[in-house]
């Protein structure tokens, strides 16, 4: 049953492996500072265990800003990475998969940042580390809006919008509802034809509970780590990986939020593909055991305006195995549109 639900996802933060990452990269990787002497007061405890520097970094950069949305009386302090510094170009925006957080990008983040782009890293509601106490609805419209109102409240301009796994699915849903928020898309081993989350969606609550408490447990979770990553690592790495992939279930509100999205139904945006409007980047890594690359192939096809790229030897997570190969990627694709606009205006200037 459980398995239904792994298929929509990514594997909850994290690889069985370290990143390989070129020798320039790794500069960059070693100049990526925290902005704080420690970890935000709001993040569990069990942070302090865990043993990644990336994801320590990244985790005391995260924040909470308050995020005012239709379906709440106060705005939803809601969780993010923010950049250091905004620029006059276009902001890159970070989605998470499914169940996940903004840790997700511990080792893309600082390269993209060191990239020269204004990046953003947002925890979708009802995941990561946003204040939940005053549970809201976490479906998919309320999703949509509380994005909607963080972008509108604090981004402000058409963003380069990133989707992993079944964020993809996140951004597409997003992209096609309010096209003028976002410029290009990259989807990332996209997970995007699942119909919702099927037979789950007709759970009675208490089954709900018992499959949500069984989606945290560390066995699951190590499991799910180690089949998503093309190569395995020793046990340790992989179980600090697992630890950082489920800090965000062990918040109070975390079981109440996940079963209200699964009884809600899911997404299911497979019939928008063809209305995305944005050129679109594909990533997939070759050697994704989640999601066959047939429908990547599928994919690309039923895209009006989209390029394709594979990343060898990686499995479903790119930008957690291969992270200098998914930044590459990314800085290739939006230069590209910044020099076809200086050619424009040359071509003016003529």
């Amino acid at each position: 049953m459980m398995m239904m639900l792994f298929s929509l996802s990514s594997p909850l933060g994290g690889s069985g492996r370290l990143p390989v990452i070129s020798s320039s990269c790794s500069r960059k990787l070693t100049s990526f500072k925290a902005v704080a002497d420690g970890f935000p007061s709001f993040l569990p405890k069990e942070v302090e265990s865990i043993q990644d520097p990336f994801a320590r970094k990244l985790a005391m950069r995260i924040q909470r800003l308050p995020v005012p949305v239709r379906f709440s009386e106060n705005p939803i302090m809601s969780s993010c990475v923010k950049p250091m510094m905004q620029s006059k170009e276009t902001p890159v925006v970070l989605l998470h998969g499914f169940d996940s957080s903004c840790l997700e990008w511990r080792y893309a983040y600082p390269l993209l940042e060191e990239s020269g782009f204004e990046t953003w890293a947002i925890d979708i509601l009802g995941w990561g580390f946003s204040d939940l106490e005053k549970l809201p609805p976490c479906d998919v419209v309320s999703k949509r809006n509380h994005f909607y109102q963080f972008w509108k409240s604090y981004i402000k301009r058409p963003m380069i919008l990133v989707g992993p796994s079944l964020g993809s699915a996140v951004a597409i849903d997003f992209a096609v509802n309010y096209p003028e928020a976002v410029e290009k898309l990259v989807l990332i081993d996209a997970s995007v034809y699942a119909k919702g989350i099927g037979n789950l969606a007709t759970l009675p609550r208490t089954v709900a509970y018992a499959g949500v408490n069984l989606l945290k447990s560390i066995p699951l979770r190590l499991y799910v780590n180690y089949f998503a990553a093309s190569t395995t690592k020793s046990f340790s790495t992989t179980l600090d990986r697992t630890n950082v992939g489920r800090l965000h279930c062990l918040l109070p509100w975390w079981d109440d939020a996940t079963v209200d999205f699964m009884t809600s139904g899911g997404y299911n945006v497979a019939s928008l593909i063809g209305k995305v409007k944005q050129k679109t980047l594909i990533i997939w890594g070759e050697n994704d055991r989640i999601i066959s690359n047939r429908l990547a192939v599928q994919l690309h096809c039923e895209l009006p305006d989209a390029i394709i790229r594979q990343i060898p030897n990686c499995g479903h997570l790119p930008h957690v195995e291969r992270p200098d190969s998914v930044v590459k990627l990314i800085v290739e694709f939006v230069q590209s549109k910044r020099e076809a606009k200086k050619l424009n205006l040359c071509v003016s200037q003529v």
